[in-house]
């Protein structure tokens, strides 16, 4: 049995694991939505918000100088967290918010237009697919993408045979992680192909960070975009990490206060990165509280976190491939592959239990779970089903968590034999 005493660990630090939910003690599978927050976070942003509480930059009294050092301070942590300096850290409200800007400006650096590409895969989040679109349409580029193996892969055979990566190519973004099949992909074998090419390449790593630390230029990568509520942190925080020489040469993304240098009636004159990127007040107190969670995930050690994802996630898939009826999909096997688990079910009579009613099933017996296409209905079309239900362990899922949800599929599947009895 791999060692699971860090959840063990843990567990006593976040405050909501010690809920009863329906009669039953919480047993929280949906961190791959959000995560559960420690008490150092939650503490860390009511103290700032009793006492410093102030905005940034502006303010040149006491309080607004501590602001100003709390919220900078949370981007030199995040900076150190995943290996960049803290000039090249941009704050969002979300990864979602992150990928745009990235879809904005690269769309006028680049001066897209007709005949160039951008390309992405099949098995994204919607917050990677919707931006490439509509700077498309804006443009006249061609969006193209990545297709997938049998066992959730991306098809690298294929696009090499297809001529997918070419002359043409000018962006290529794709997630690190997929936040459906769990399958990590070899983002930098891919940015590297993409290089060869003259493309500048974009990294969706909002499942990557909280699980592998995800160190940005190791990825290859030109931009990077994550956020904080996948990683202990709060909501109404993302980052954008991006190379310092390539955020000098963007264009702004939004126009405001404290993104520029000089305005005048007739033109204005921008800051340098990343101010230039966060127009007006920007998510201070949140900063504050992704701060603490990097402290918290980096006092724990991410070889440890990601050592105990990927046991936690070899334990459901062995656990949950012994239900009868279920089928898991993407990776089977725990190599190269994150914590996302998600699967169908299907009765004795050969009838599909519909993941918002096998969702809410778990619910009344207190485990939770996601159910739907998980904002990735193009992949969900790809596997030929219209939705799926998603376990998602963290630092703090135990073996015992994933037992119970065994055993629930397990009694699921026998209550809607037959149309439930």
């Amino acid at each position: 049995m791999p060692d699971f005493s860090l959840a063990d660990a843990v567990r006593p630090d976040f405050p909501a694991l010690g809920r009863v939910v329906n009669g039953a003690e919480l047993a929280y599978l949906d961190s791959a939505n959000t995560s559960q927050k420690p008490a150092t976070v939650i503490d860390a942003m009511a103290e700032f918000t009793a006492f410093h509480n102030a905005n940034v930059a502006r303010a040149m009294h006491t309080l607004g100088a501590e602001a100003t050092a709390a919220f900078e301070g949370g981007r030199a942590k995040v900076a150190a967290f995943v290996g960049g300096r803290p000039e090249e850290i941009v704050f969002t409200k979300n990864a979602s918010e992150a990928l745009n800007l990235a879809a904005h400006t690269l769309g006028q650096h680049l001066r897209l237009g007709p005949g160039d590409e951008v390309v992405i895969s099949v098995l994204e989040h919607h917050s990677n697919i919707v931006p490439w679109q509509l700077l498309c349409e804006r443009t006249g580029a061609t969006l193209r993408w990545f297709d997938i193996t049998d066992d959730g892969r991306l098809d690298l055979a294929k696009a090499e045979a297809d001529g997918l990566l070419n002359e043409r190519t000018r962006i290529v973004s794709v997630a690190w992680v997929s936040n459906v099949l769990g399958t990590v992909n070899p983002v930098a074998e891919i940015a590297a192909l993409a290089h060869a090419v003259g493309a500048t390449v974009v990294l969706d790593a909002a499942q990557a960070v909280p699980q592998l630390g995800a160190h940005v230029r190791a990825s290859g990568a030109d931009l990077v975009a994550f956020t904080g509520h996948k990683m202990l942190g709060p909501t109404g925080i993302g980052v954008l990490w991006g190379r310092y020489d390539l955020l000098q040469q963007l264009p702004p993304f939004l126009g405001g206060g404290e993104m520029i240098e000089v305005v005048t009636m007739e033109r204005s004159t921008f800051a340098p990165p990343p101010a230039r990127f966060e127009a007006g007040t920007p998510p201070i107190i949140q900063a504050v509280g992704l701060g603490a969670a990097v402290d918290y995930l980096a006092g724990v050690g991410m070889e440890r976190v990601g050592a105990h994802e990927s046991a936690i996630t070899a334990y459901a898939l062995e656990r949950l491939a012994g239900v009868e009826g279920l089928r898991l999909l993407g990776p089977t096997e725990p190599v190269d592959r994150g914590g996302a688990v998600s699967f169908t079910l299907t009765t004795a009579d050969g009838v599909d239990v519909h993941p918002h009613d096998l969702m809410q099933f778990l619910d009344s017996r207190g485990i939770a779970v996601r159910g739907g296409h998980h904002c990735a209905r193009p992949l969900h079309r790809r596997l030929g089903i219209v939705a799926s239900t998603r376990a998602s362990g963290y630092l703090y899922t135990t073996p015992g968590e994933i037992d119970r949800l065994a055993d629930a599929l397990d009694y699921t599947r026998d209550f809607f034999s037959g149309g439930g009895r």
